[in-house]
């Protein structure tokens, strides 16, 4: 039997319609977290702009209906959001674009003010350690976390370092500290000191290639200026001109075993690429720093760099690559790197600096090592075009 409705009864029979077809538009319109289109088009930019996170930051994340998280990459965020808008997505946005200039009141650079700064994966002293930059080096300041700050080295390397051995600039201060004349520390180790004196107060430890700015030349000492304005005092014995080293510096393969030797016995330390203790790529780029050129921080960034040479055709000086060969399953891993020295013999860091043979019958064979042998790269002689980078230019 048909009973018609009265005005109460109609008014929610519609409510309860909208807010059935309310719910059902949501549902309809809501794009989940895991929707695959969306991360296929992140992911593909990601992949095309930051494929080592090591290097970039591109950490971009879909929560409910909003893009989240941050990049260094501008072009790959704008990217990002073209493509998105072109397959039909219309998605609200909350992506940081690093530097955060506001969040750092415009100082996003920053000079290393120790004699070594150690950059650490996480914002934190128990955090491990992924590199290291030298006293006087220019770094880009990303973000901060407490006082925390993610910084950029000059090879792109990523990590965080603590402000109180960093002193941040703007970008004025960095532009005129670039154009000044430079003196580099030339001893492995040795101090700067409060006088001109040896006797007197030291102002900090210094290490190879720590630089400064001249503030005066006396007749045994230079007077020098640290980025946060002391000043000390450096023994002119121990310590050159940046720009003359640079010119005078020729990298040929005697004078990189002589500055490989010159390491034999330094402790390996993870993460670590100074005098003060080296991993095994820390150690290669310390070698071939010293000899004006830069070479990537890690042995499978390394790896990249240079040509190809057959074990056969190894000449002095090439760099050699040793971890898990390439299966249809997975791809080649480098986990580690050596200097060829000739005579089946190589130099590396493991345990610490030393020297090892791939001869079976020798008392300082490899057996570890000579078993994961994977190739070699030739680098001197070569330029950018092959990812050699030289300090000259």
């Amino acid at each position: 039997m048909y009973y018609p409705l009265n005005t109460r009864t109609k008014l929610y029979v519609l409510f309860v319609l909208i807010g059935l077809s309310n719910t059902l538009f949501a549902q309809i319109n809501q794009i989940p977290a895991t929707h695959p289109t969306v991360q296929a088009i992140i992911e593909q930019v990601k992949k095309k702009y930051a494929p080592d996170k090591r290097t970039t930051v591109f950490q971009i994340a879909l929560d409910s209906n909003l893009l989240v998280g941050k990049t260094n990459l501008p072009l790959a965020k704008k990217e990002l959001l073209n493509r998105l808008h072109t397959s039909g997505y219309a998605i609200p946005e909350e992506i940081r674009v690093l530097p955060d200039e506001e969040e750092l009141e415009g100082k996003i650079f920053a000079l290393v003010n120790v004699s070594v700064a150690n950059i650490r994966s996480m914002p934190r002293e128990s955090a491990e350690l992924a590199t290291q930059a030298l006293l006087g080096t220019s770094l880009k300041v990303l973000e901060k976390d407490r006082n925390w700050y993610l910084v950029q080295t000059p090879d792109h390397y990523i990590g965080w370092v603590d402000g109180s051995t960093i002193k941040r600039k703007l970008k004025a201060e960095i532009d005129t500290y670039q154009s000044q004349m430079k003196l580099m520390f030339a001893r492995p180790f040795g101090f700067a000191y409060t006088s001109a004196d040896e006797n007197t107060q030291t102002v900090s430890d210094l290490t190879w290639g720590d630089l400064f700015v001249v503030k005066d030349t006396l007749t045994d000492f230079y007077e020098v200026a640290y980025p946060d304005a002391r000043k000390g005092f450096i023994p002119k014995r121990e310590a050159i001109s940046y720009q003359d080293w640079k010119q005078m510096t020729t990298p040929s393969p005697e004078a990189l075993t002589k500055t490989a030797f010159r390491m034999i016995g330094l402790p390996y330390l993870w993460g670590g690429t100074s005098w003060k203790g080296v991993d095994c790529s820390g150690y290669m780029r310390m070698v071939y720093q010293t000899n004006g050129i830069l070479l990537p921080r890690d042995a499978s960034q390394q790896a990249f760099v240079g040509e190809d040479v057959a074990f056969e055709n190894l000449k002095v000086g090439d760099l050699l690559f040793f971890g898990e060969k390439a299966t249809p399953e997975k791809p080649e891993r480098v986990v580690h790197v050596g200097m060829w020295l000739g005579n089946n013999e190589f130099i590396h860091s493991s345990g610490m600096v030393r020297v090892s043979s791939f001869d079976a019958t020798s008392a300082n064979y490899d057996a570890g090592n000579a078993n994961r042998y994977l190739r070699a790269k030739h680098i001197l002689g070569l330029g950018v075009e092959k990812g050699v980078v030289s300090l000259k230019n």
